[in-house]
This record gives structure tokens, sequence and C-alpha cells, in this order.
């Protein structure tokens, strides 16, 4: 026979106080009672070993302490990253991280964020491009929930964000093998790259003319590297430019796969700067994106727009940084 569960009225009994004072002190507002009232409270609810029932609370708080986080693909590992930035701030507050993975399905996305709503998440935090603004509007504007969109997806003014310069994370990158004399490169990104992205490819073309540059369409994943490794023979290029570093990690796979070295035939250089990097041979040169505290300032920015609703919509730009490793090598015409 199952123990009957601990209510807070059992705890008011043994405290010989109200449930009214039992759940004020209980739910933090200690400070309004006699220090003696909070110590009765405090050790009747010890005794007893009671914990609070979760739904209960939520109804008297008017808060979950949960936030839905909505990622595309945690296979790659920028969002474990991301997502260890964003939970290290959360938690710090008592804040639970619902994570929901979309696998770069849009009906997905949608369907997640439907569900989030309905259970009642404090707040949003989407680092998916393919979640349209319809969507958003419908189901977050709309209802007045809190949200925050990453650098995957331009917030546009309508919401809080956090940007990276993706902009000059392209330009560096052409700049670093222009200087390596590189004349003809291969970029590699996907057909339809979401804003952020685009913007890597924008800042390349700042420091390279269009005509030498050759743009080859693929996923942003190792078997996307991979599966264009011949097409990049087609090209004049002796550089390779791939706008993740998960792209890099399947022209590494791929190279080899076709008796080519790095970088004694090809110079590589990838983008975000995930761990995985100085663990291949040779390590990837990259453009190294703040990752961990993208997730901070992420968390930081939704919870300031939790606690002050009506404050104006800003926008957080942090910077990024060419990591120089041993997949470039100086070209020589």
């Amino acid at each position: 026979m199952k123990n009957k569960p601990v209510t807070i009225k059992d705890v008011a009994r043994l405290a010989e106080r109200s449930i009214a004072t039992v759940s004020q002190i209980l739910n933090g507002h200690g400070d309004k009672f006699s220090a003696t009232t909070v110590a009765k409270v405090e050790a009747a609810r010890d005794e007893l070993n009671y914990e609070p029932d979760y739904f209960a609370q939520r109804m008297i708080n008017k808060t979950s302490k949960t936030i839905g986080v909505l990622v595309p693909d945690i296979r790659n590992p920028f969002f474990g990253e991301l997502i260890r930035g964003i939970e290290n701030v959360l938690y710090q507050h008592n804040f639970i991280t619902m994570l929901c993975n979309a696998d770069l399905d849009e009906d997905k996305e949608r369907v997640y964020l439907d569900e989030l709503s309905r259970r009642g998440v404090d707040g949003f935090i989407i680092a998916s491009s393919a979640v349209s603004n319809d969507a958003i509007n419908d189901i977050l504007r709309q209802k007045g929930h809190p949200f925050i969109v990453l650098d995957q997806k331009r917030a546009e003014g309508f919401s809080d964000s956090v940007l990276t310069d993706d902009y000059d994370g392209g330009r560096q990158a052409a700049q670093h093998l222009k200087d390596l004399g590189h004349q003809q490169v291969t970029v590699l990104i996907p057909a339809k790259p979401s804003a952020n992205v685009q913007k890597r490819l924008s800042g390349f073309y700042s420091v390279y003319p269009r005509e030498t540059v050759h743009v080859i369409a693929t996923p942003l994943s190792k078997a996307g590297g991979r599966q264009v490794v011949p097409e990049i023979f087609t090209t004049p290029a002796t550089a390779i430019f791939a706008v993740n570093d998960e792209i890099a990690f399947g022209v590494y796979l791929g190279m080899a796969e076709h008796g080519k070295g790095i970088p004694e035939d090809y110079s590589v250089i990838g983008y975000d700067d995930v761990e995985m990097c100085q663990y291949v041979a040779p390590q990837l040169t990259t453009i190294a994106q703040p990752i961990f505290e993208l997730g901070q300032t992420t968390a930081n920015q939704l919870l300031e727009r939790i606690a002050n609703p009506r404050q104006p919509w800003e926008e957080h730009h942090l910077p990024v940084k060419l990591i120089v490793r041993n997949s470039n090598v100086l070209y020589f015409l």
C-alpha cells in the first residue's frame, strides 16, 4: 500500500499555522512573517519531507520556470555547445531547459512551438532559421510569449536577438586565404542559406572577385562536405572555405578517399570552431564564434525580457575571430 503523499495541509497542521501562511513562506515570501513563524514552517516541512506539487506551484506563481529551446540539428556540435551556454545561465536562475530538436523539419518545428506553448513554458529560444515569421507571429507574439532569436534567424525588429558578425567572419576567412596566395577558391554553402550564412558569403566576396569564387551547394553536414569533393576537383580552386566546420570535416574524409592531402593539395578553412577542430589531422583553421558566450547572452537576454516585457527590443552583436591552425599552406603558382 502506497504511503499517502504529504500535503501542504499536513505541514500547516504540524507548524500550527494557516495553509495560506505556509504557502506564502514555502513560495519564497518568508520576509512577510516573523522569524519564529518561518522557522516553524521550515521545521515542519523538513520533518515531513514535504515536496511541493509542481502544478500547484505553477498555478500560484503563474510560472513554469521552464524555457523551450528549439534547435535544427542536435548532431551538429555547435548546438551542443550553444545549449551548454544557455543552461549555464538558466540553471543559476532555477530554470529548466526543455530542448526540442527539429531535425531540419519545418513542420516539426511548428509542432514543437505549438506544444511548448500549450505546456506553458515561460519563454522561447529559437535557434533555427526554418521557423517562419508567420509561425512566430501566430504562436508566440499573439499569445504574448517572451522569445528571442539567435543568429540563425534575423529578428528583423520584431524580437530580441543575439547575432555574431558573420560578414566579418567571411571576410577574415577570405583575407587569410588571399594572404596565403590562393587565387581561385571554392565556397561550400547550402543551396538556400539562412541569412547569417549568406552574410559569410557576402563577406568573402568583399575580398575575392566573384569570378574567382566557385560556389558549390551542399548541406551543412559532414555528409554534405564529403559528397561534393569530386565536384571540387572540377574547379581550378586550390583552397576551400566551408561555411561551417561540419562541412569541412566531411571534406577531410572525401579528400582522403580520393588520395588528396590537406593542406598539400588543398587548403581548408571552416567556420564555428567546434572542439573537434583541434582533434582532426591536420587541425582545422576556422572562424571562431563565441558559441558558449552566445548561449549565455541569449539566456540572459530572454530572462531580462521575461522580467521586463515592455522594454524596447534589443539586438546584441558578438565578434568572431580567425583561428589559424594547420589546414592551410602558402600557395605559389
